[in-house]
């Protein structure tokens, strides 16, 4: 068993309850770590419709603390398949609800799911109530994921397009207005002093302490690429936004172009996608935009979620 990403639209309750069902039994007959990551509701109903020594063996997960942020939602799926593999997860991955920027990252993330955790012995149904979704976001579920389940079982996807549905890079990071004033910084190539100057205007800014932590252990990273594989010097730009902290650091080189890097883990062999791999973790949103003329990188910390520890 290696990894599988399966969507499954459904407008029939009673059809994806039973689906669920079935694929957490097939689970547990094999011997699977079963875990549920659905509404509270979906998640009492499907318990309760098992046996009670079946129900014991399903890992209920809290769907809102998996998939809190797009890079922490890949690292948390890492660590549940790397202690308990073979894992088999029934989840229902976030709908479209904030802004476009936000529905753009988890689409994102879920077309990078079967180049980020090929190795993983994890099968995953990601669910979608199609009653609840747009026509846009149907088709982003349609090219995102390899395998769909239909009333016949799963099946091939032939309109699956991987990477390639949201991989392209943008010029410019979206429009995200400014409610006070944008501070700047230079990144020059003492990292030590960027992180201390960078601390003092949090502090000054009134961020709170794990936020502005994140911000630093972000910057730090991306601050490091500018000085080892980009132009050698850029900005580091912070300001408030409508709902949230906003960071900006800019490499006058432009060479990130992969809008996806850092959702794939590296290993040592490969520290500048590490860096990113911790940065993605360390905020809420990550956007990669740019030209050859410089490239940015968007940090977003929203109010009311925590950074985890990556």
């Amino acid at each position: 068993m290696t990894f599988e990403h399966q969507g499954l639209l459904f407008h029939d309750e009673r059809w994806f309850l039973d689906t669920a069902r079935e694929r957490l039994r097939s689970a547990l007959g094999g011997n699977a770590h079963a875990v549920l990551a659905v509404s509270e509701a979906r998640a009492a109903v499907l318990v309760g419709s098992l046996t009670p020594s079946e129900g014991a063996r399903v890992h209920v997960v809290d769907r809102d603390g998996l998939y809190e942020a797009p890079g922490r939602a890949l690292a948390a799926l890492h660590r549940l398949t790397l202690t308990h593999e073979p894992v088999t997860l029934v989840a229902e991955p976030p709908t479209p609800s904030g802004s476009a920027m936000e529905s753009r990252e988890w689409q994102r993330l879920e077309s990078v799911m079967c180049t980020a955790l090929a190795p993983l012995r994890l099968r995953l149904l990601c669910a979608y109530d199609a009653r609840a979704l747009a026509p846009g976001a149907r088709a982003s579920v349609r090219v995102t994921h390899p395998t769909l389940v239909g009333p016949d079982g799963p099946r091939p996807n032939p309109g699956y397009l991987g990477t390639a549905a949201f991989g392209a890079r943008p010029d410019t990071p979206a429009p995200l207005p400014a409610t006070g004033p944008v501070h700047r910084l230079e990144i020059g190539m003492s990292l030590p002093r960027l992180r201390r100057e960078l601390a003092a205007l949090c502090a000054f800014l009134g961020m709170a302490p794990h936020r502005a932590e994140s911000l630093v252990v972000a910057v730090n990273e991306l601050a490091a690429n500018v000085l080892e594989h980009g132009a050698g010097k850029g900005s580091v730009s912070v300001w408030r936004g409508p709902d949230r902290w906003v960071c900006d650091v800019f490499d006058e080189h432009g060479g990130l172009a992969d809008p996806l890097a850092g959702y794939r883990p590296a290993d040592s062999m490969r520290p500048r996608g590490y860096g990113l791999w911790i940065t993605r973790q360390s905020c809420d949103f990550m956007e990669i935009s740019g030209t050859a003329e410089g490239s940015t990188v968007r940090l977003h910390f929203v109010d009311g979620l925590g950074a985890l520890s990556p």
